[in-house]
């Protein structure tokens, strides 16, 4: 059984998934693949997962890296597990293209990885934010592919490189 909460972020409504042990799923309410990993059968609960997501959630849209991270359960292919645990290893406030997480991951694995494999793969991630696929760019720099929308994506790269609270937007 899969439970949910909601979260009023100053970038718009982000619906919370838990296995009511650990977070499966943080999407900005109407993104691509949003739920996509949600068990058809969920209940809204209030649960301790929730109240710690929420906490980090606070202190991250006020430009504050985190000191902790909830506990999660990334559902997806062991592939697509792989990306996203690269994905953790990405700093606050540093950015990776595509490309080199392939070639990083092709490094961990002994198999060659295409970026658009990767692309797929980060396109797909449940777990918002936390899991930070907003800090992933084309190969030229440029702002590329995110499920969130890409004025989140500048606007929560922009709040990681200048520490400051993002302003509520006009959605």
């Amino acid at each position: 059984m899969d439970y949910t909460a909601h979260y009023a972020s100053p970038l718009g409504e982000i619906l919370l998934a838990s296995d009511g042990q650990a977070l499966t799923g943080l999407w900005f309410a109407g993104q691509k693949y949003c739920a996509a990993t949600l068990d058809a059968l969920h209940t809204e609960r209030e649960l301790p997962i929730f109240g710690v997501t929420m906490r980090w959630l606070d202190l991250f849209f006020t430009g504050v890296r985190p000191y902790f991270a909830p506990p999660l359960y990334l559902r997806g292919t062991d592939f697509q597990r792989r990306v996203w645990t690269l994905l953790l290893e990405i700093p606050f406030g540093e950015t990776r293209s595509y490309g080199e997480l392939a070639r990083a991951l092709a490094v961990k694995t002994g198999r060659r990885v295409s970026a658009r494999a990767v692309g797929a793969a980060v396109g797909r991630n449940p777990i918002s934010l936390i899991v930070p696929c907003h800090r992933v760019l084309a190969a030229d720099g440029s702002l590329c592919g995110y499920a969130g929308g890409l004025w989140r994506k500048e606007a929560l790269l922009r709040l990681e490189a200048e520490g400051r609270p993002i302003e509520r937007a006009g959605m």
